[in-house]
């Protein structure tokens, strides 16, 4: 495939309508540019291919646009034009990986001083800048804090712990995310869609997982995949060009679980062994798989039709209890972490199963599933070479909020939103929360909204659009709950301490006095 069909450059988005993902940073730039309130410098972060230098272009193309400063430039004018092919004379775009001199930056910004050549504005895109030299920083820091107006700095970095305060404090920052499998994988259909090309479901839905969040890594392995296959994207063909081994065991690991098979489980072990598989990488699998029934046992519509997994999923999500996959997920993750501790892998890995062996109640098997969403009949699969379509619509009927909230992985600000509110409705990715109307200020906290939105978007796997509105009255919230609880236990263990016969004993004949708020339960 030549250098000017390469998937990654061909499908690169040229304006904000055709971005996947990022919604928050698009609102944020598009509302600034609409009210022409512009800031001088502007930092992106985010993992590698999630869209950081794209966005920097495009935004140059936005405020040097012949029809004006705009969120939507036109595309056709000189500007657009040679932004797009890489010749804006205007557009300085330098890679701070190898030029990260004092001397090299000096002479980037000498050129600041002077008016734009063709443009409104002189942009400059410095990619990778946490690579700069310490005096580099300080040169760039004279021009940032006194820029000349027709200036523009967007700076962008996968490592913003590295870049000095001074220069952080003087910028605009904006925190790009890990784009969810299912969007990748959306994304990735209608592509092969638009080239005309089939492809099997599974093979994609294996490389949006392999592509670990990044659209442009997850177009550079399709590209990889077509020049393998030749004229069919599908599953085996992928699997073999990613070395991806059948995950079949892993499921015999989990049914082995379910029947206290020790001895099966270290068979499964062994022949791991044989086949040099990854240990750790087991592991790592494993608590994915945990995830992924979990998720089909309280969600089921969140796991396509068309998955090549959905059936056994379904099947394990009917034979565990949730309590179940909460609590051998955390004994997996754990595992993994202590894998380096052990004697060898091979020992940490089997003492993972054993311990999941050891702490799964007796008679799993019969226990009782999760009531509150039952697991749908699964569909026929239909034939299809080419298909393209938007991520499971995912709905609130069944879905309970506090269960859902316990399984969510955020903390601090974005736990305290969540937990003093209660779901309104889910549908077609957009979440509407209900805020009790006593904590109306956290409706101000936009960051922990932030965080809330990607944990339901990683939880999920597909991009969801949350909105939490103020409820008119007092509503039973997780954090309600949670204190009326704690309220129930402290007025038992009060009245325990009350009716103990030794108290009663010491209040009849010393005069004793309980201090009720020196009672704590246990």
């Amino acid at each position: 495939m030549s250098a000017t069909s390469v998937l990654a450059r061909k499908w690169r988005p040229k304006t904000f309508a055709q971005l996947a993902g990022q919604e928050h940073v698009v609102q944020a730039l598009s509302n600034a540019l609409a009210q022409n309130r512009l800031h001088h410098a502007y930092l992106f972060t985010g993992t590698r291919g999630v869209g950081k230098t794209t966005i920097a272009r495009i935004f140059a193309k936005s405020l040097n646009c012949a029809n004006g400063v705009t969120a939507e430039p036109c595309g056709v004018c000189s500007a657009c034009t040679e932004i797009d092919s890489g010749r804006f004379v205007d557009l300085i775009e330098l890679d701070a990986a190898s030029n990260t001199q004092v001397d090299n930056m000096r002479e980037l910004l000498e050129g600041a001083l002077y008016a734009p050549s063709s443009g409104r504005f002189k942009v400059y895109i410095i990619d990778e800048v946490h690579m700069l030299s310490k005096s580099a920083f300080n040169a760039m820091l004279k021009t940032l804090e006194e820029p000349p107006a027709h200036v523009k700095f967007i700076l962008a970095t996968t490592d913003p712990q590295k870049i000095p305060v001074t220069v952080l404090s003087r910028c605009l920052q904006f925190n790009l995310k890990q784009l969810p499998p299912a969007l990748i994988l959306a994304h990735l259909q209608y592509v092969l869609g638009q080239e005309n090309i089939p492809f099997e479901a599974g093979a994609l839905a294996l490389l949006a997982r392999a592509a670990a969040g990044s659209m442009r890594d997850a177009l550079s392995l399709l590209d990889q995949a077509i020049a393998y296959s030749g004229s069919r994207v599908d599953e085996a063909t992928v699997r073999s060009m990613l070395g991806v081994i059948d995950q079949g065991y892993l499921y015999d690991l989990l049914q082995a679980i379910l029947g206290r098979n020790g001895a099966g489980l270290l068979r499964i072990a062994d022949d791991m062994a044989l086949r040099s598989l990854s240990f750790e990488s087991a592991l790592q699998d494993l608590a994915i798989l945990l995830h992924r029934v979990a998720l089909v046992q309280t969600v089921p519509q969140a796991i396509a039709e068309d998955d090549p997994e959905r059936d056994r999923l379904l099947d394990m999500a009917r034979q565990f209890s949730a309590e179940d996959l909460q609590l051998l997920y955390q004994i997996v993750i754990h595992g993994r972490n202590e894998i380096d501790l052990a004697p060898d892998e091979y020992a940490g890995f089997t003492m993972t199963l054993l311990r999941m062996l050891a702490f799964m109640p007796s008679g799993t098997q019969a226990a009782a599933r999760l009531e509150a969403v039952p697991v749908p009949q699964t569909q026929p699969a239909m034939q299809s070479t080419v298909q393209s379509h938007a991520p499971p619509a995912v709905s609130s009927t069944g879905i309970d909020w506090g269960t859902l909230l316990a399984q969510l992985n955020i903390q601090g600000s974005a736990r305290e939103l969540a937990k003093h509110c209660t779901l309104e409705s889910f549908a077609e990715g957009r979440m509407v929360l209900n805020l009790a109307p006593q904590q109306k200020h956290m409706l101000s906290q936009k960051m922990a909204q932030e965080k809330l939105q990607a944990a339901l978007a990683d939880y999920f796997a597909q991009s969801v659009r949350l909105t939490v509105t103020l409820a008119a009255s007092n509503i039973a919230t997780p954090a309600a709950a949670e204190q009326q609880e704690k309220l129930a236990r402290q007025q038992q263990a009060v009245a325990a301490i009350m009716q103990d016969p030794f108290v009663r004993e010491a209040q009849a004949q010393l005069g004793a006095q309980v201090i009720e708020d020196s009672i704590k339960p246990v």
